[in-house]
């Protein structure tokens, strides 16, 4: 029998890190320290357009540099061993290669374009949300009509992907971070012709991942080239520019949304998504068939804990483009910007308060209290300067209601954001201490992909290919964020995706309120101008 919460010792106590020390001293290690007695040096040089073949190559020059041992031709590019990996990179920039072209469009135009050409009933994925009669309500006409923009996003964790990987015929040795090791393990068997438990999997400490590390490419490129070199330890470190090169980014989406307003009330709601389904894409790398929908195109939309009277999400989705992962909140990550702004639109629409006919709409308890808690957070409806505005973000994802209140200043110079509430209900909240770090964490991911990120592509390859084109939040750009954990739900609920759908719309939200300007389209960089 389970003790009562009033004998619990641990369950709901702050208890620091144990590796606080280690990460703030630049002492802990990850995957890319690894050092094994022997080993040998990788890198790799890929097709720039993702998933596309190589033609041919030339590698008479880099054979001839210093310290190159072997070069090997792996799926879609080549791989280089050397005796260090600056040499082994410098010496796979060497290589004449001639590449196929992408098996998607070149450029953004067309990724749009198959997006807008998606909302058709061929195109229809699902329709989980569909109350009262959405048609007649609209009859013709809408008070609010809408088209919304989320780009493809990459991980950019600071750790690039590495792996080591020692081959022998008797076993296999793999030492990485990563978040599918069955997976690993199973395919790294199929390419060295093992048994799955003829190969060791040495899970590393990840620098970062934020769904990058569910894919495992890496890994099969290092296995390949450790089958050439058998009892030497390869470790194969990508590049910062072939790590951004070959992402498996967030999923680029549209949405299409209109509604009516009676009354000073939002009576009608109809929201299209169209995008790219991520779980066939991902699960079919892992030669995982995925039959049915893909709510995903859906997730943290149709979900919402609104009583609308007539209420519709319909999930469109699109034909296969870059390929594409998940990324932290996954559908939602672009789907909570959708609905929240459309709900905004609607309420102004409707000349009502924004927190107040939110509160109205829901139906969800936890929702409730999460919405009223970041109000009474946040002084919601107080006076506000000049230049000053407030918007209210929310969604219902993982289980988890998150709402967020955000704070910006028109300055001379452009935007501030200056302040954050957030407000989460998880059931229980297990670690006080990791449960604010992930919801600080969270609102600064959300908001500083919002303002500034976007993967785009050229000529079929990725264009940004470092942190200087690859931009999120600055240290200086970061407002005071306040949180506050609520405990009414029945379950026990994790909180490392549910606070970064809200922050995007809260920030569109708050804009508006301050400057009268709608956005539509992330990044905001692209329409307003921010400073620290």
């Amino acid at each position: 029998m389970l003790r009562a919460p009033s004998d619990w010792r641990l369950v709901g106590t702050p208890v620091q890190r144990v590796d606080i020390v280690a990460k703030s001293t630049g002492t802990q290690d990850y995957g890319i320290d690894e050092d094994q007695p022997g080993m040998l040096h990788a890198a790799i040089r890929l097709n720039p357009a993702q998933g596309a073949a190589l033609r041919s190559f030339d590698a008479s020059e880099a054979e001839a540099m210093r310290g190159v041992e072997k070069i090997v031709e792996v799926p879609g590019g080549v791989g280089v061993i050397a005796d260090n990996t600056w040499r082994a990179m410098q010496a796979a920039q060497a290589i004449a290669c001639d590449w196929a072209p992408a098996p998607y469009p070149a450029g953004m135009d067309g990724h749009w374009q198959a997006l807008a050409e998606s909302f058709t009933p061929e195109r229809q994925d699902s329709r989980l949300r569909d109350e009262g009669d959405v048609e007649a309500a609209l009859n013709g006409v809408a008070d609010v009509e809408a088209e919304y923009r989320a780009p493809y996003l990459a991980h950019a964790p600071l750790e690039p992907l590495n792996a080591t990987v020692r081959y022998t015929p008797e076993r296999t040795d793999i030492w990485t971070g990563t978040q599918v090791p069955r997976f690993v393990q199973g395919n790294a068997a199929a390419i060295t012709g093992q048994d799955a438990g003829d190969v060791h999997l040495h899970v590393r400490v990840a620098g970062g991942s934020f769904g990058h590390r569910l894919e495992d490419m890496v890994v099969r490129h290092a296995t390949r080239l450790a089958l050439a070199v058998p009892g030497r330890p390869v470790k194969l470190t990508y590049s910062r520019e072939e790590d951004m090169g070959h992402e498996f980014p967030r999923q680029i989406a549209m949405a299409r949304g209109r509604g009516r307003v009676s009354g000073g009330r939002v009576v009608a709601c109809d929201l299209g998504i169209a995008m790219p389904s991520i779980i066939a894409s991902q699960m079919g790398r892992q030669a995982i068939p995925t039959p049915g929908p893909d709510l995903q195109i859906v997730a943290g939309a149709w979900d919402q804990p609104f009583a609308i009277p007539d209420y519709r999400v319909t999930g469109y989705r699109a034909p296969e483009l870059a390929p594409i992962s998940s990324w932290r909140s996954v559908g939602a990550s672009t789907n909570g910007f959708f609905h929240d702004c459309l709900l905004d639109e609607l309420i102004h629409a409707a000349g009502a308060d924004p927190l107040e006919e939110r509160l109205r709409l829901c139906r969800h308890a936890p929702s409730r209290a999460v919405l009223e808690a970041v109000g009474e957070m946040s002084g919601w409806g107080g006076t506000m300067a000049a230049g000053q505005g407030r918007g209210v973000g929310f969604c219902l994802s993982f289980g988890v209601p998150c709402a967020q209140v955000v704070e910006v200043h028109e300055t001379g110079d452009g935007l501030r954001v200056t302040r954050v509430w957030v407000a989460a209900d998880v059931g229980r909240i297990v670690d006080p201490v990791n449960f604010e770090a992930q919801m600080q964490g969270g609102v600064v991911w959300g908001l500083g992909h919002a303002m500034h990120g976007a993967l785009t592509y050229a000529d079929g390859a990725a264009e940004q290919a470092n942190f200087d084109t690859f931009r999120s939040m600055r240290l200086n750009e970061c407002p005071e964020i306040v949180v506050r954990g609520l405990e009414t739900a029945g379950k026990i609920r994790g909180i490392g995706e549910p606070p970064v759908p809200p922050a995007a719309p809260a920030l569109a939200n708050a804009i508006f309120a301050a400057t009268g300007q709608r956005l539509r389209e992330m990044p905001f960089d692209r329409h307003v101008t921010f400073v620290g």
